[in-house]
């Protein structure tokens, strides 16, 4: 007789594979720095509208490969759906935006620290709108988190708002992609039609001011083309494991993007790491470190 019951195997079965999209997705983000990087003194703001177009014509590609244009229809005709899927894609749009600005006015270290707090903000955010229970460590984590953003602030002056936005927007956006009852591709395809009007709205008005940088080069070009599944990518892995795992569980994972972020800052592009950086990152690492271990603990093997 099996050990293992059918039930318990599928839900096995699932934890895997959600295991393995966030891992893809945030391995991919960690190296991210470097592709936007070769952009050089492309405006931020032309990055992203050619990073919301090119990832709409990937995502258009597969789905008609696929043939799976009713599935799109049918989600239009909801506007509850619409409405959510809407504010979703305004808040992917902000976290790209300031990413891409972080990254190309060398500030690497700072978005490493924003996706370090996300996996708090995160969990905090399970616990609020989802009612998913906080141990008593994982409230010590976030406290501690809090605590880090403060230091910052009181040493340097100045609020991280790249970090705390990245952080934020992207919380925010996993939340409302888990409560949308939409499959993760065509759910990611009509965010960014959605978005996309006004995006080729911005680069049409570059084209005719002759500022865009798009078609000066061959290869920038392909860069631009190729930001679509970059970006794509990624994305339709982090969604797929957002509605396999926990929100909390999911959190887990985002340790990975930030951790290659911060090395990339600092040994590749030589950005600066003070004491007060040592001591803000030291008191989000301990946060995540109690924080991994109440939850390693709470979901451990137990006796039958």
């Amino acid at each position: 007789m099996s050990l293992h019951s059918p039930a318990k195997t599928s839900a096995q079965g699932v934890l895997s594979a959600g295991s393995i999209y966030a891992l893809l997705a945030y391995g991919s983000w960690g190296l991210l720095p470097i592709y936007w990087k070769f952009f050089g003194q492309s405006s931020p703001i032309e990055v992203l509208c050619h990073r919301l177009i090119w990832s709409l014509v990937f995502l258009g590609g597969l789905l008609a490969l696929q043939r799976r244009q009713a599935e799109v229809r049918s989600l239009l005709q909801s506007r509850q759906r619409v409405a959510l899927l809407l504010l979703s894609a305004l808040l992917l749009t902000c976290n790209w935006g300031l990413y891409i600005y972080g990254v190309n006015t060398d500030r690497v270290v700072e978005t490493s620290l924003g996706y370090f707090i996300n996996p708090l903000v995160t969990v905090l955010l399970g616990f609020v709108a989802l009612k998913e229970r906080l141990l008593l460590g994982q409230r010590v984590a976030v406290g501690l988190a809090g605590l880090a953003v403060g230091y910052f602030v009181w040493q340097f002056g100045a609020v991280p708002w790249i970090a705390l936005g990245l952080a934020g927007t992207f919380a925010f956006y996993g939340l409302v992609r888990k409560v949308v009852a939409v499959s993760p591709m065509v759910g990611l395809a009509v965010e960014t039609l959605l978005i996309a009007p006004a995006a080729l709205l911005f680069v049409g008005y570059l084209e005719t001011s002759e500022a865009s940088t798009f078609g000066t080069s061959l290869p920038l070009t392909l860069l631009f083309i190729g930001a679509g599944v970059v970006t794509s990518l990624p994305l339709l892995w982090f969604n797929n494991a957002a509605k396999r795992l926990r929100l909390s569980t999911l959190g887990f994972f985002q340790y990975l993007a930030p951790s290659v972020q911060l090395v990339l800052g600092v040994f590749l592009y030589g950005e600066p790491f003070t004491p007060t950086h040592a001591v803000t990152f030291g008191l989000i690492w301990t946060a995540l470190l109690i924080y991994s271990t109440t939850s390693l603990l709470a979901t451990g093997p137990k006796s039958p």
